[in-house]
């Protein structure tokens, strides 16, 4: 449960550092890129302390590839968001990939979604309407649907590792997923990228670093119950509307407060009923890289 927090403290600070480094006039191609680069040297860390350099080694390449590009795009589209709108709101808009997950569970993997489920589907877009407010909010009717994109991008990335998990270490998952980054933001960078100052290299650098603790300490914590742990991801939207209090002077509006609530409570009975329902049939719990 430490791991489970630590990791959602070290994200939220990777967004918060990345937002700054965007105010210093970086795009979300030179993130990701960033964001992939500097958080190399912490996956490299945990799989030469925890795995051998054998475990990197892919037994479905173009698996890799299809959930690399799923994950770069949605990353993409996330950082944009993070761009476009307040860190608190863009944090809990965020959060509703798992219920887009569930979605796409039902439509793609076929799987049986009762009652309970889809009714926490609803909350959900319930907390999503209030926190957007359409026709009567201030945010950029935009960053909303980029960040609804990129949401459902991430429930993707969760589907495609329920297959991929199955016969790939999650080393390799986590290893390749950030070469992937380095070698398609270094493709980008040519079009996108521009010199900038030590201040934003410094946020870029530090904000990769605690991406790649982030990883490290998510995938740490699943010696742990799936179920006992996810719902202390959504201390990310505490620890983002905090960070954007004291960095941005962003204060919540009661409807940012309302409809994180909801979302929070939606994704965390979703992830209950989840765990009930792997109980019964038996898989392997799906690796959070």
């Amino acid at each position: 449960m430490l791991c489970r927090v630590g990791s959602g403290v070290s994200f939220s600070t990777m967004g918060a550092l990345l937002k700054l480094a965007s105010m210093e006039g970086l795009n979300a191609p030179e993130l990701v890129f960033y964001r992939s680069l500097f958080s190399l040297p912490v996956v490299l860390f945990w799989v030469l302390k925890r795995e051998s350099l054998t475990s990197l080694k892919p037994n479905r390449p173009l698996a890799h590839v299809w959930r690399s590009c799923l994950g770069l795009l949605s990353m993409g589209l996330t950082f944009q968001a993070l761009i476009l709108l307040p860190l608190a709101d863009a944090t809990a808009i965020n959060f509703t990939a798992p219920i887009f997950a569930t979605i796409l569970s039902f439509l793609i993997l076929r799987e049986d979604v009762g009652l309970h489920r889809w009714g926490a589907v609803v909350l959900g877009f319930i907390g999503v309407l209030i926190v957007a407010r359409p026709g009567g909010s201030s945010l950029p009717i935009l960053g909303i649907a980029i960040a609804l994109v990129g949401a459902v991008g991430q429930a993707g990335v969760t589907t495609t590792l329920r297959h991929l998990q199955r016969s790939e270490n999650v080393a390799a998952i986590v290893f390749w997923f950030a070469i992937a980054g380095i070698v398609v933001g270094g493709l980008l960078m040519p079009f996108f990228g521009r010199l900038h100052g030590l201040t934003a290299l410094a946020l870029v650098v530090a904000g990769g670093l605690a991406g790649g603790v982030g990883q490290l300490l998510m995938t740490s914590s699943l010696r742990a119950p799936v179920s006992v742990v996810s719902p202390f991801d959504y201390l990310q939207i505490v620890a983002a509307t905090i960070y954007g209090w004291l960095l941005f002077s962003d204060v919540p509006s009661l409807h940012t407060i309302l409809g994180a609530a909801l979302i929070a409570g939606s994704g965390i009975y979703t992830a209950l009923r989840e765990h009930r329902r792997r109980l019964r049939e038996g898989p392997t719990a799906v690796p959070a890289v």
